[in-house]
């Protein structure tokens, strides 16, 4: 072999999905190797030394990537494994990471098709898919607010000169979505409960067992959320319908006043109330410098 060849023969091995008892396979399950024998295909290219055969000694790389892969899982959505419990959520992540296996050097991406999947295949949310759903929702949207691009907001001068015939753009990291459940409260509330537990655990003795995590009780309501960022900290700030529907608008590329238009299709409030309204929005989003020029690309689209 040589190097680029081993180095693509090693991230095979080691990326092959462990048992359910989380050890390795004994044989190809990829097909790569034609199902042969692990340890048949280890001993190609590693050796063994005085205590572990090649195959040991491939094991404990393959094990330690699928380790990382699962801590990563659960700091990432840890909101849906207290919705889940934590046996379906073991299940849910080796499902999910078997079918959608982590290609990309950071593992920022590694929950990037997890909505979609899960949508697939609600077996592994049990009877609280919706509110799963929604949790996904939030904690995706988190970890693209947190480090999505930041483009030059408009300055007051290009915000006085906006007509009705202008294309306005929302902030990449500005993360749009339309929820069921209000999720960003359970999300929150466990939040809050991992902080305290990380603040007490230097001075709980050791008798003392960790406090579990109660799920707060949601009913469904239809809540509309925007995720964004501000001084390197994630908030979340709840929208009305129309505010979300001209936000959402806006992102996509249509005009103010067709924004404006979609915002307020089904509102029976007054001309005079929407236009309150619109200069009380504006304000918010020029003080959090939300709006930004559309990039090319998006013209063009539109």
């Amino acid at each position: 072999m040589n190097l680029e060849e081993l180095q693509r023969t090693m991230g095979a091995a080691v990326m092959q999905p462990l048992t359910p008892e989380e050890e390795m396979q004994q044989h190809d399950i990829t097909g790569r190797w034609g199902g042969r024998a692990m340890q048949e295909v280890a001993s190609e290219f590693i050796a063994p030394n005085d205590r572990l055969t090649a195959f040991e000694r491939l094991e404990i790389y393959n094990r330690q990537y699928w380790f990382r892969l699962q801590s990563a899982f659960v700091e990432d959505f840890s909101g849906l494994r207290a919705v889940v419990g934590v046996e379906r959520f073991e299940a849910l992540t080796n499902a999910y990471l078997a079918a959608h296996p982590s290609r990309s050097f950071t593992l920022r991406n590694l929950g990037s098709k997890l909505l979609d999947w899960l949508s697939q295949n609600p077996q592994y949310a049990g009877r609280r898919l919706a509110l799963a759903l929604d949790v996904v929702r939030v904690e995706w949207a988190c970890i693209e607010a947190f480090d999505n691009a930041e483009n030059a907001p408009l300055s007051v001068d290009e915000v006085a000169a906006v007509g009705a015939d202008s294309r306005l753009a929302l902030q990449p990291y500005v993360r749009l979505l339309a929820l069921q459940y209000p999720a960003d409260d359970f999300v929150l509330d466990m939040h809050r409960h991992q902080t305290r537990e990380s603040s007490e655990a230097g001075t709980r003795h050791e008798s003392q067992e960790e406090e579990p995590y109660r799920p707060l009780r949601l009913h469904k309501r239809a809540t509309w959320l925007a995720v964004h960022r501000a001084d390197l900290s994630l908030y979340y700030r709840r929208l009305s319908r129309a505010e979300y529907l001209t936000l959402c608008a806006l992102r996509d590329g249509q005009t103010l006043a067709q924004a404006i238009e979609a915002g307020f299709a089904d509102s029976r409030q007054t001309p005079g109330a929407q236009i309150n309204l619109l200069r009380s929005w504006f304000a918010n989003w020029a003080q959090l410098g939300w709006i930004c020029k559309p990039t090319e690309s998006v013209s063009k689209e539109a």
